[in-house]
């Protein structure tokens, strides 16, 4: 690869990696805009003028009497002033704003870089595919507001995982790409990879199952650490039929895998970062990268916990959403560090000096 070829991958790494970031804050948004109340304020969706707000009061009149028809201002805020609906709705607004910017943080610059012929081949459907996930982003975000427009005005726990679990799954895809491009290295297989794909799935499953925690407000009940109501494991855990509706809409049910998932990963991580510890040929850019995924899955245990014992404030519910993110990327660096060239220097210091002297 030439001067210039690097540069371009530089250049559209440093892209994709803005993108992350704006996501980042979206999924942050996206949290307290459900901790706020705020996610049913707008009954209507409009790809393309949704991006002008309300600028008279015969505008606002109108966008508060539509969401006066809608079931959760019948059945939960009835009452509500114009100036009380204002808040709710910006806070919806904003995140569907950012969306969109998010869209265009994407695509034109993708746009550009395709016209200058900076992207390679391998790239084209990866980032393609990217951008209908995009798409289907913003299709599957409505598709969840819907769910709260009809007789219980609450969105469904179903479609409100869905909806963070392709946000996450698109960070993740992004987040990978620009580590490839920003750190290029061959592929070579490391005895730690075991640990790390056991982390990426673990720190999946747990965003995964905390986001039906949200959806069923589970975090709202059982405020107590470790016990449950007083119990290690709470009664009717298992109370509904068929069975395996426990697992996804059974608050006890929800909580406590949530809780077991969080401590499991925790104990895997510090597993992962003690035997990395002990590894052979491991250079400072793998150490930083195992210091700061413990503290990351670390953090994020304590401010869960406290969230849940403080009843769940909007301002820890959301930095709790947004660590997970954070959680996300930390163990998908270890990750690609693991599999990478830093595995190059354990085996040359596992070389005998014949065998070194005839690599050279």
């Amino acid at each position: 690869m030439n001067l210039i070829e690097r540069h371009q991958q530089q250049r559209m790494g440093q892209w994709l990696m803005v993108c992350c970031f704006v996501l980042f804050l979206l999924v942050m948004l996206g949290g307290a805009t459900r901790l706020t109340g705020s996610g049913l304020s707008m009954v209507e969706w409009e790809p393309v003028t949704g991006i002008i707000p309300p600028t008279s009061e015969a505008t606002w009149m109108r966008e508060f009497e539509a969401y006066r028809q809608s079931p959760e201002y019948q059945k939960v805020n009835r009452g509500m002033s114009l100036d009380e609906f204002k808040v709710i709705y910006w806070f919806e607004f904003g995140h569907r704003l950012l969306a969109r910017s998010l869209g265009l943080v994407f695509a034109l610059p993708l746009a550009w870089f395709w016209w200058r012929g900076w992207v390679p081949r391998r790239l084209r459907w990866p980032l393609l595919g990217l951008l209908g996930l995009g798409a289907l982003q913003g299709w599957m975000g409505w598709y969840m507001v819907q769910s709260g427009l009809v007789d219980i005005p609450r969105v469904s726990p179903y479609r409100l995982a869905a909806h963070l679990s392709l946000a996450l799954l698109i960070f993740a895809f992004m987040f990978r790409l620009g580590l490839g491009l920003l750190l290029p290295a061959p592929q070579r297989r490391h005895p730690m990879r075991r640990w790390t794909v056991a982390l990426i799935a673990l720190t999946a499953l747990t965003i995964f199952i905390g986001a039906f925690v949200a959806g069923l407000r589970a975090g709202f009940v059982y405020n107590d650490f470790p016990l449950m109501a007083g119990q290690w494991i709470p009664d009717g855990i298992l109370g509904l039929e068929p069975l395996w509706r426990n697992f996804f809409e059974n608050t006890a049910t929800v909580q406590f895998m949530h809780r077991v998932l969080a401590l499991t990963t925790l104990a895997v991580a510090i597993a992962a970062w003690w035997r990395h510890r002990n590894a052979r040929g491991i250079g400072r850019g793998d150490q930083l990268a195992f210091h700061l995924m413990l503290a990351a899955v670390l953090a994020q245990v304590v401010l869960g916990i406290t969230t849940l014992m403080l009843y769940v404030p909007v301002t820890l519910g959301t930095l709790h959403q947004g660590v997970a993110v954070l959680v996300l990327a930390a163990v998908l660096g270890v990750d690609y560090r693991v599999r990478h060239a830093r595995e190059s220097q354990a085996h040359q210091g596992r070389l005998t000096p014949t065998a070194a002297s005839s690599a050279q």
